[in-house]
């Protein structure tokens, strides 16, 4: 990106398409966390993860702004298209979840008992978290790799995947944690193995994109993303099959949801989000290694 605004200061970084974009996610992070701050209110760890969301994509847009305008960015060892893609990516997702649960949780029709100013404020801060959402979205349609484009490899529809493996992979271990009762079979502990080992690569690959050391390596980092992709779409594949099994087999567990589960504390709701999400998940590999076979990694962008 060339400067237009004499040596030092890039002003392209504020007004071209992406960089709108960007002030736009600055003001509609900021406004809807100081919302919730000042009068719509949070509590228990729905309404923290909201607010460490808004404040954390808020904090990062602050930075990748000021590096941009500054230049400052080409003093940092980090592949910057990387960075920047990987996370747009993650903000979007991120929050997009926090725009789906803050007014899940907070939001009501009527006054009692919180009173109406208070839900004028959640409200707003919802609609104002939806926009926000579609900010971070809109960087990542306009930043995206174009056919025949040379561009960083987190742009590419294979590194966006990646963001949304790891992601999905987060909330897969959220419900493991929540009863799930994966300790009971050998097969489940080896679901879970899976889930981790997949997990922690993707985190690995990611990293090493975004902090342009792959050329460092002495082995090919291209062909062995790839290869890892194969070998966790045939991983998932097994977990697919012996998670179902094992938790809804009515020999090893329970086809329907029993009738005196507690709601939000039975582990066969987790072992169902388990399940669903590691068919995401299985889904996310498969086009990622088909989408794979059509890119070359660029370190340095």
């Amino acid at each position: 990106m060339e400067s237009t605004g004499g040596p030092y200061l890039n002003t392209a970084a504020v007004t071209s398409p992406v960089g709108i974009a960007r002030l736009l996610q600055m003001t509609f992070g900021c406004t809807t966390f100081s919302l919730v701050a000042h009068q719509g209110g949070f509590s228990a760890a729905y309404g923290t993860f909201c607010m460490f969301v808004w404040t954390f994509c808020f904090a990062i847009t602050v930075f990748i702004i000021a590096c941009e305008f500054t230049h400052l960015h080409s003093c940092l060892s980090l592949s910057w298209g990387n960075f920047t893609a990987a996370f747009a990516m993650l903000a979007t997702l991120m929050s997009i979840t926090a725009a789906v649960i803050y007014p899940l949780y907070f939001v009501q029709v009527g006054c009692y008992p919180i009173g109406c100013e208070v839900r004028d404020f959640r409200i707003a801060a919802s609609v104002f978290a939806g926009l926000l959402f579609v900010t971070y979205a809109t960087e990542v349609f306009l930043t995206r790799a174009k056919p025949g484009q040379v561009t960083s490899y987190m742009a590419t529809i294979s590194g966006l995947l990646k963001i949304v493996q790891a992601f999905v992979a987060c909330i897969i271990f959220g419900a493991l944690v929540n009863d799930s009762q994966y300790g009971k079979y050998v097969a489940t502990q080896w679901c879970v193995a899976v889930y981790s080992f997949c997990f922690v690569v993707t985190v690995v690959v990611v990293a090493f994109s975004v902090t342009g050391k792959t050329a460092l390596l002495w082995f090919p980092f291209e062909r062995s993303v790839v290869i890892y992709t194969f070998g966790a779409v045939l991983l998932y594949a097994s977990a697919a099959v012996i998670w179902p099994v094992f938790c809804f087999d009515s020999k090893y567990g329970s086809p329907r949801r029993p009738g005196l589960c507690a709601k939000g504390k039975c582990p066969w709701d987790s072992q169902l989000v388990i399940a669903i999400f590691t068919y995401v998940n299985l889904l996310l590999y498969v086009l990622d290694l088909a989408y794979s076979q059509r890119i070359r990694f660029v370190s340095h962008l």
